[in-house]
């Protein structure tokens, strides 16, 4: 990066700059460690519950979770590569394809969702906290709920409390998150290890949701509607890290080498995510057996436990919480809304932001009022996503062939600016990709206001993470054909 283009550009601040060979110190064991670190959570944790519920029997549950996250991992990869190569955020990345203006679109996009997951892990850790208090005076704590807010004095301290331990890794930023992941990942497994051998040992055995069949099978509850069932759970499963798929470039800026990054995640995503799936199954069987009935919420299930294994239960579930957090939610909309103003916003001041909204935003209020919130608000975010990761991945590879002019992503009247700074290419492509799945989305999410939604768009609203990564792609694709400048080749990055 010529030195002269840091004063001249609005586009440029330290934190958007490409990374340095030193600041390169990501290893693959790094990125693994960061994946089992984020999938170990409580909402990855429950999602086998909402499959079980829809009818799947527990096999089929666990491979869903695990297919969703093979099939994610392509475009992770995929757009992980410049990050490695060019040392780029997703924010700088998404100018190649978008116009240095437009990428403010996908930037926005991404930290808009990410605000809202933020918020709701921070309200999972709060809840914790409470119910970790709750269990040690041993009693209800907090009295009646506060007019306008709808929570008790106590959960809102809790809340409040939990996010003030979060905002001291964001002042301290990124590598204290990278050591956070490292370290905390390996405790993680041997968490899952004894609670496996804590359910075996109180229940003899795994419990009876293992063997229960599917209600698929004939005669059962929903005989031979299997399929209509699997796709919007698969798509739903995309998009549980349909974020993360995009702004992978935020992470993979720091690794190595491009084997560090490519064996890291292949490791420590799909692979996890299934196992979880399946831990989440086996325990939540035999709490059928311990409690007489399913018990798919970790925190409810610490809470009663007795003794010392509460108390360590709750504290490993609010480290994973704080470290899944600033990892998934955190670190993508900070460089996002930097990208929105560089010279005003640094990495950190949009950590704030992210986590200033996150307040604001009530989440608690999120989750009473979406009903199903896994199904209307993974597939409904996936259904934005996914365009914007057609349109990099072709931009990135076939438009270019890896080719990026790193110094003219920094200039406004570069190659990358379009001439008005908006590739209307990619505004269109983007359009085009979404709005088949509004239809489906609007009936989805407000059945009662739209509910004469024509049958061919709820079905394709059930893939909507798929149907609007290709239809992007494809018109991208073509109105881009041979349009493309000829990248000056930059100087190669390990």
């Amino acid at each position: 990066m010529s030195n002269d283009l840091s004063g001249s550009t609005q586009l440029w601040n330290e934190d958007l700059a490409p990374t340095s060979a030193a600041q390169r110190t990501w290893r693959w064991y790094h990125f693994a460690a960061l994946w089992v670190g984020m999938v170990m959570c409580i909402p990855a944790y429950t999602l086998s519950a909402s499959l079980i519920e829809g009818g799947m029997s527990a096999y089929q549950a666990v491979f869903t979770v695990f297919l969703a996250n093979a099939i994610v991992l392509l475009p992770m990869l995929a757009i992980g590569h410049a990050g490695t190569k060019y040392g780029i955020p997703y924010a700088v990345l998404a100018r190649a394809s978008f116009g240095t203006s437009g990428a403010r679109l996908p930037a926005l996009m991404r930290a808009i969702v990410a605000c809202g997951w933020y918020g709701i892990q921070t309200w999972f850790g709060g809840q914790m906290i409470y119910t970790l208090i709750g269990v040690l005076l041993g009693g209800e704590i907090g009295g009646a709920k506060i007019a306008g807010l709808g929570i008790n004095g106590m959960q809102l301290l809790c809340f409040l409390a939990f996010w003030a331990i979060q905002f001291w890794y964001i002042v301290h930023g990124m590598d204290a998150i990278r050591k956070l992941e490292t370290y905390t990942a390996p405790l993680k497994i041997l968490i899952c290890f004894v609670l496996l051998g804590w359910v075996y040992q109180k229940a003899g055995g795994f419990g009876p949701l293992l063997d229960q069949p599917s209600q698929f099978v004939e005669g059962g509850k929903k005989a031979g509607q299997f399929w209509s069932t699997f796709w919007p759970s698969l798509t739903a499963m995309v998009g549980f890290w349909a974020t993360l798929a995009l702004n992978i470039p935020d992470f993979t800026r720091f690794a190595k080498t491009q084997r560090d990054q490519l064996v890291g995640q292949t490791v420590g995503l799909p692979v996890p995510m299934g196992l979880l799936a399946a831990l989440a199954v086996i325990v939540t069987s035999a709490t059928v057996v311990l409690y007489g009935k399913a018990i798919w919420d970790p925190v409810d299930l610490a809470s009663r436990m007795t003794g010392v294994a509460v108390l360590v239960a709750l504290v490993i579930l609010l480290i994973d919480t704080v470290s899944v957090n600033l990892a998934a939610n955190l670190v993508g909309p900070a460089y996002d809304f930097s990208a929105l103003a560089p010279k005003r916003i640094s990495y950190r001041a949009g950590g704030y932001l992210t986590a200033s909204i996150a307040i604001v935003m009530m989440p608690w209020k999120l989750l009473e009022s979406t009903q199903g919130y896994i199904f209307t608000w993974l597939i409904g975010y996936s259904a934005l996503l996914g365009p914007i990761a057609g349109i990099l991945i072709i931009d990135y590879y076939f438009i270019r062939k890896t080719e990026l002019n790193v110094e003219q992503l920094y200039r406004e009247d570069g190659q990358y600016s379009y001439g008005s700074g908006w590739n209307l290419a990619a505004i269109a492509a983007f359009i085009v990709g979404v709005a088949p799945n509004i239809p489906g989305f609007l009936n989805a999410a407000f059945p009662a206001s739209f509910p004469g939604v024509a049958d061919v768009f709820k079905t394709i609203y059930t893939y909507a993470w798929f149907v609007g990564i290709a239809i992007s792609a494809l018109v991208y694709g073509v109105m881009m054909k041979g349009r493309a400048p000829a990248a000056l080749r930059p100087a190669a990055q390990p």
